[in-house]
């Protein structure tokens, strides 16, 4: 049996480290004086000591992590985390039930972006920014942060790395160190948010907006401190800058670090998963404009050009943000746009789903196996850009695709049995396993309507897409807790 013994030590650890997150709503609160302090700084305390608590009774038992440990850490540390977080939103929102808290929590820390709260836009402050710094915190990973930042964990931080990475070239590194890698994400992820709240200020937001859509654009989770997303404020140069954040945050960044590095665009250019994605974004956006102005939901194609550039981009990206009611759409163009969201976005990004380079690799091994019903001698390499994609690698990206297909047909068919339709079931397994968050039908703007089962259904299929399916499903295999 796998000894959880010092799995528990670290996962300690990292909630007393965890704790800190809570000084964001505190400043927020003093700030915008909604008197809510005291919730936070008890919310605080109750993590620290939880932390502190395991720590202290297993602190005999620390040793470095094993490969096993990082899958059982990481699992751990998101459900006791995005637990945890409740505690401000059961304090403020007194017949909030743990289900609904929970959901809300599990979405922000996993990017899904699925809401079940209404009134967004009278909420307290605090509350708005509590929920958009824990998809901040979410987007690049609080693990990845923590191994950036506590040498507590050692050599066995890469296991955890590996475990809360998305994509598939996990083992790919920019630096020499694991830490030093975590920290130039960090950094890179740090500023590109800076630089989007200043803009977003610039464009008009006020500082709460700003700050909180900054915080969900880069994280690509979608919260936004309006019921009505970002339709609310309807400016289209505000669209517009978000629109290029989040098309940042879709693409690797091992990429942005190689461009700031080098101080040019072109390691940008030369990544196959980057020219693939804005390239399928740049098309999809003016095909759906175009079929939109057909169909005559809107009467001039540069006003298609726009709402269709927002919501298409977001949904895409895995961000979730809405300015119209895409849901009302003709059928075709929400869902091609659920489809990109299963595809778009690269590896090493804050966002969800099977990831381009997948898709690029799963279709280029495809071609060669026609070609090879046609010259069976013939022997041609799997190639992505410049680079060989070795066949262990193309095997396991087959495994993810297929578990990751049966975790959408196993939970739709949950939610259908459950009383769903079938429009609202699919839509709503695809939004929540890509972390994008809306869906269709009774999910196209909120998911409070759907009951207790439905939605811790919806809980797991979250964390299962935020951790790349197999770091997830991996416990539930009996070989996993032998030795």
């Amino acid at each position: 049996m796998i000894d959880l013994l010092p799995v528990t030590n670290v996962l300690g650890r990292l909630m007393a480290f965890f704790s800190l997150a809570y000084v964001i709503p505190i400043a927020g609160s003093l700030i915008y004086a909604d008197h809510l302090v005291h919730d936070y700084v008890y919310a605080m305390a109750v993590t620290a000591a939880v932390g502190v608590l395991m720590y202290v009774l297993t602190r005999q038992h620390y040793r470095e992590l094993r490969p096993r440990d990082g899958f059982v850490l990481v699992v751990a540390a998101w459900t006791q985390m995005a637990a945890i977080a409740t505690i401000p939103l059961l304090l403020v929102y007194r017949d909030m039930s743990f289900t609904d808290a929970f959901f809300e929590t599990m979405s922000a820390l996993t990017t899904t972006g699925a809401t079940v709260m209404t009134g967004l836009d009278d909420a307290p402050a605090s509350i708005n920014l509590w929920r958009h710094a824990l998809q901040w915190l979410g987007g690049m990973g609080i693990i990845v942060l923590a191994v950036a930042v506590l040498p507590l964990l050692g050599v066995g931080g890469r296991e955890l790395y590996k475990a809360e990475v998305p994509g598939p070239m996990k083992d790919a590194r920019l630096t020499a160190r694991i830490t030093d890698t975590a920290k130039a994400l960090w950094l890179i992820y740090f500023a590109l948010t800076v630089a989007c709240a200043l803009a977003l200020r610039a464009a008009g937001m006020n500082w709460l907006d700003a700050v909180s859509h900054a915080f969900s654009a880069l994280s690509l989770g979608g919260f936004s401190t309006r019921d009505a997303s970002v339709g609310a404020f309807d400016d289209a140069v505000i669209e517009v800058i978000l629109i290029v954040f989040m098309i940042l945050a879709a693409l690797n960044f091992a990429s942005h670090f190689a461009a700031f590095h080098a101080r040019s665009l072109r390691p940008l250019w030369r990544d196959a998963e980057a020219r693939a994605a804005i390239g399928v974004l740049g098309v999809s956006t003016l095909g759906v404009s175009w079929y939109l102005l057909a169909q005559e939901t809107y009467p001039d194609f540069l006003t298609a050009l726009r709402h269709v550039a927002f919501n298409l981009v977001s949904v895409a990206t895995d961000c979730g943000y809405a300015s119209q009611d895409f849901a009302s759409w003709p059928v075709f163009a929400p869902l091609w746009m659920m489809f990109l969201a299963c595809v778009t976005v690269s590896s090493g990004s804050t966002g969800g789903g099977i990831k381009m380079i997948r898709t690029l690799t799963l279709a280029k091994q495809a071609s060669h196996e026609l070609t090879r019903m046609v010259h069976p001698t013939v022997v041609r390499p799997v190639k992505i850009g410049s680079s060989v994609i070795a066949p262990s690698i193309v095997q396991a990206m087959l495994g993810f695709i297929f578990l990751y297909f049966m975790t959408v047909v196993v939970m739709t068919f949950a939610l259908i049995v459950s009383g769903l339709d079938f429009i609202t079931a699919l839509s709503a397994v695809i939004a929540c396993i890509n972390n994008m968050g809306p869906g269709l039908g009774d999910v196209a703007a909120n998911y409070a309507g759907l009951n207790a089962f439905q939605k811790w259904l919806l809980v797991a299929t979250m964390l299962i897409g935020r951790l790349e399916v197999l770091s997830v499903l991996v416990l539930f295999t009996a070989g996993f807790w032998r030795k």
